[in-house]
């Protein structure tokens, strides 16, 4: 009877819950016009509560994605000598930027089933929805290609710092070229390759000062917009004029 009673109080222990608690270094980032980047650290720790060890190897990864944009990607063939757009497809869903940072490698602490759930991985992120000639992948692989040379896709393995499996800092390098929009950022915890926790917030990125000023009133009064653009670019040639006068007397 003992035996079946301590059974019984063991069984209904609670597992050790663990979720992730997060701080980041800015809430904001403002794009100005002297705006050539940023950088945000996030840190945090993993909450425990009370009960029977879980075992397995613990897994960090976190992800930062700009907003989502459809976008055409077009191969040029070369024709008669002339680079032409030949076949294309046509992506429903890219982010503008995405960031996967996480503490060892993604195969190691990330089942293939949980990306496919979840599509975490930059590949899994991007979602193609017109058929191509040859098929869209090498179309996917081409736009990754392009973007992680700017530095708007980034896989960062082994960037999360994590110490005594409780806390962990990262930090995200965000380019000038960031399009403005909420970027949202999550936090996954996994355990054996399977997610045990998530948590999720989103960092703002805007214009702010000049930039917004101008990025305004190109889209509400581009009339308006295209005249001003118009006369500093004659004022700029007139005095370019000028000086190339004054250095020729």
């Amino acid at each position: 009877m003992l035996r079946l009673l301590l059974a019984f109080v063991f069984l209904a222990m609670p597992v050790m819950a663990e979720e992730v608690v997060l701080g980041k270094s800015r809430d904001e980032i403002d794009i100005t016009a002297t705006f050539n980047g940023a950088e945000i650290l996030l840190f945090g720790a993993i909450k425990r509560e009370v009960g029977p060890l879980i075992e397995g190897d613990l897994g960090v990864i976190v992800t930062v994605a700009g907003p989502d944009q459809p976008v055409t990607v077009r191969r040029k063939d070369k024709k008669l000598g002339i680079w032409v757009n030949a076949a294309s497809v046509d992506i429903d869903i890219a982010p503008t930027f995405y960031a996967v940072a996480t503490n060892a490698p993604l195969a190691d602490i990330l089942a293939e089933s949980e990306d496919i759930n979840t599509r975490i991985t930059i590949n899994r992120a991007i979602r193609s929805v017109g058929p191509a000639e040859g098929g869209s992948t090498a179309f996917i692989q081409s736009l990754i290609r392009i973007r992680e040379a700017n530095n708007l896709y980034q896989t960062l393995e082994g960037s999360v710092n994590l110490t005594q499996d409780t806390l962990f800092q990262t930090r995200i390098t965000l380019p000038a070229n960031l399009t403005e929009g909420d970027y949202k950022t999550e936090i996954y915890l996994t355990r054996n390759g399977q997610i045990v926790d998530l948590y999720t917030t989103s960092i703002p990125v805007k214009k702010v000062g000049l930039e917004r000023w101008l990025y305004n009133l190109a889209h509400e009064n581009a009339f308006l917009y295209g005249l001003m653009s118009l006369a500093i670019a004659i004022a700029a040639g007139w005095g370019a004029s000028a000086v190339f006068s004054l250095i020729r007397q």
